[in-house]
């Protein structure tokens, strides 16, 4: 073949290329969420790290106050266990029923108490010395004269409901729901049992 035939061939065509067939099945599933989240500036990291040791502060005095109200309402058991005991006066038989009711009622406020601070995963006095000294502003009872011993049982119960009014508040910025119910409940109560206490005094 001469080079003059080799020019007078017909040139074949380029194949055009096979259309490419778009993979759609990974499309929508898109980066991982915790990609997407936006990386944690220095002083954002700083505010975290104070709020969270501002809200452990916050819940460190809570508990310490619930400690000292739980010791505080053990000792309103035992005076008013003993006053029971040792009341004397005329009215003796209805006083006398009055802090039966009392003393069994603080057993119970005691125990509901306690259980909240377990629940939280906190500890209380293993004896009477820890609960003495958690409950520091108690008011004791110094005299067997009858009006002496409930003015001073009254004083102690309208104590511990003030503390029950704050505590309530702690709680409630603390969001424990549970014990905020509870300690409203308990404030009734211990202002209920204070007025009793002084309607019979008036007489």
């Amino acid at each position: 073949m001469t080079f003059s035939n080799f020019q007078n061939m017909p040139v074949a065509s380029t194949p055009e290329p096979a259309p490419q067939i778009l993979d759609t099945s990974m499309m929508n599933i898109g980066a991982p969420s915790e990609l997407n989240q936006p990386i944690p500036q220095p002083e954002e990291e700083d505010k975290q790290l104070k709020k969270e040791e501002d809200d452990k502060k916050r819940m460190d005095t809570f508990i310490k106050t619930l400690i000292g109200m739980t010791c505080y309402v053990h000792e309103l058991q035992t005076q008013s266990h003993l006053i029971h005991f040792n009341y004397e006066a005329e009215n003796f038989l209805a006083v006398h029923e009055f802090l039966k009711t009392q003393y069994e009622s603080h057993q119970d406020q005691f125990d509901k108490l306690g259980e909240f601070i377990r629940s939280m995963d906190f500890l209380l006095p293993m004896c009477r010395k820890g609960l003495l000294q958690g409950s520091s502003k108690f008011e004791h009872v110094e005299t067997y004269e009858p009006k002496g011993m409930l003015m001073t049982y009254f004083k102690n119960l309208e104590t511990l409901a003030s503390q029950c009014k704050k505590a309530q508040a702690a709680a409630r910025k603390n969001k424990v729901i549970d014990v905020e119910n509870y300690l409203g409940e308990l404030c009734g109560d211990l202002f209920k049992a204070a007025w009793m206490v002084k309607a019979t005094l008036r007489n």
